[in-house]
């Protein structure tokens, strides 16, 4: 059990993963978000449903589905909202984590992201603007993607291809595991601008509820 939390988590955690360099990031003021994914439990696998950014913050990395919580939203509507906007599917979606991310030189202060997950959904996944369906949108392109639950190397036995954690943002590796493994998480990661125009991790904290 970790007594040194960054600042901006609190409860009784249990460390899993730290690292970095640097002072905490100070932030003012936090805005909200979701990030939603579908997660098939087989025998031999676990399957996840990922987008690939096509546009806008975060482009050309695979993540869940989701974005800012609107007022008068909860942030499980608003992760529903987004969830069907983004691929056009309706999950029984459940919270399983908390993640506070800052970025440096980021104007708009902490991103409080809300994380959600189900093992199910209705309709089909579906990627481009219909007219009959006026909610989708061209920002996400789902995918299926599988890690084999033995650890002794194997691949997923469906022939998907693995967690592309190399296109991703770079905390996802620390408790994406997590989640797969129906654990709850919280964490903290600060980021900082390359020179590429893209953001790299320089500390983090993640861990589980005790």
């Amino acid at each position: 059990m970790s007594s040194d939390l960054p600042p901006g988590l609190e409860g009784t955690l249990t460390e899993t993963s730290s690292g970095g360099a640097g002072d905490w990031l100070a932030f003012d003021t936090k805005r909200w978000y979701t990030n939603a994914f579908i997660i098939e439990d087989h025998p031999t696998e676990v399957k996840i449903l990922l987008g690939y950014k096509k546009r806008g913050f975060g482009v050309g990395l695979w993540n869940g589905f989701g974005g800012k919580v609107e007022p008068g939203e909860t942030p499980v509507q608003a992760a529903i909202r987004e969830m069907k906007e983004e691929c056009d599917i309706t999950a029984p979606l459940e919270h399983c984590g908390s993640l506070l991310f800052v970025l440096e030189g980021a104007p708009q202060g902490a991103f409080q992201i809300e994380v959600y997950r189900a093992a199910t959904y209705t309709d089909t996944i579906a990627e481009r603007v219909f007219p009959s369906s006026p909610l989708r949108t061209d920002e996400m392109r789902p995918q299926w993607f599988a890690a084999p639950k033995a650890v002794d190397g194997s691949v997923a036995s469906s022939g998907l291809p693995p967690i592309p954690y190399d296109t991703m943002w770079d905390d996802d590796i620390h408790w994406m595991p997590l989640m797969l493994a129906g654990k709850k998480f919280v964490g903290r990661a600060d980021f900082q601008p390359t020179t590429a125009g893209k953001y790299e991790m320089r500390r983090y904290w993640f861990g589980t509820p005790s």
